[in-house]
């Protein structure tokens, strides 16, 4: 059982990324979105593709593409009546995170918060929870498959508090393959907090438990995170674990819905 979730479109495309899992991670230029098809090298994957996936899915992803080149995709995914919406790179080597979280990671939780030991299988209950966590969080979901790793590695990291419920998530995975530059990078994301919960610092917690995870069980040699320009309040979570904001990359996606897709 996959574990699909959230709407009908976000289910047919989890559905699709999990079909096509074994071309993404053998496929020059293609990477891994979950969410999504993608690339981190549009030349080495091929604008014909792109715009063949495009037109079946309505929405494609793009990651660590350099900044310079930005307006030749915009221009050639508008003349296909697309557009780009872009997030922000924050990124941080291993030995730079490891000296953000470490002092982070030795503070005491709140009273009546532990770390939950992982989730259950695809279609398992705390999996269930977990995506309508963070759907309710107004983050678009991942498939229970892919958030239990049965396509590639990963990390799924949260605290529970007395009454069984998530106080705070986040998520981190491998999305590039064999043959990207950044095949090591992980990328972190998934990031929500329960409303009764915040203002206690967990998000910095369980993000730079994210992080920590990512280096020790995915051994990344970096991380990176995707944050919008607006979202002041991620950007200060991430670089308190140790990431800065790349002046050379960025990430997007193409659409041409009303609204940006993973929100």
């Amino acid at each position: 059982m996959a574990g699909y979730f959230g709407t009908q479109q976000q289910t047919q495309l989890q559905q699709r990324a999990e079909r096509m899992y074994g071309w993404t991670i053998a496929t020059p230029g293609a990477c891994c979105n979950v969410r999504t098809l993608g690339t981190d090298n549009p030349d080495a994957l091929g604008f014909d593709t792109i715009f063949k996936s495009l037109e079946e899915d309505g929405v494609f992803g793009f990651r660590l593409l350099e900044t310079n080149r930005k307006p030749d995709l915009e221009n050639a995914l508008a003349e296909k009546g697309y557009r780009l919406d872009t997030w922000d790179v924050f990124v941080g080597d291993a030995d730079t995170i490891r000296a953000a979280t470490g002092p982070i990671l030795s503070k005491a939780l709140p009273d009546g918060l532990q770390p939950f030991s992982g989730l259950d299988g695809a279609g398992g209950p705390l999996t269930r929870s977990f995506q309508e966590f963070i759907a309710a969080a107004g983050i678009a979901p991942f498939s229970g498959s892919f958030l239990n790793g049965d396509h590639g590695s990963v990390v799924s990291v949260g605290l529970m508090d007395d009454a069984g419920g998530f106080a705070a998530c986040a998520h981190g995975y491998l999305p590039h393959n064999e043959h990207s530059p950044y095949c090591r990078y992980a990328w972190g994301g998934l990031v929500a907090v329960a409303p009764a919960h915040r203002g206690k610092g967990l998000g910095t917690y369980v993000n730079a438990l994210m992080a920590d995870a990512c280096l020790k069980h995915l051994a990344a040699t970096h991380l990176y995170e995707l944050v919008s320009a607006t979202n002041t309040t991620s950007r200060r979570m991430v670089e308190g674990c140790g990431l800065s904001l790349s002046q050379t990359l960025y990430s997007g996606l193409a659409t041409k819905g009303a609204e940006r897709f993973t929100r």
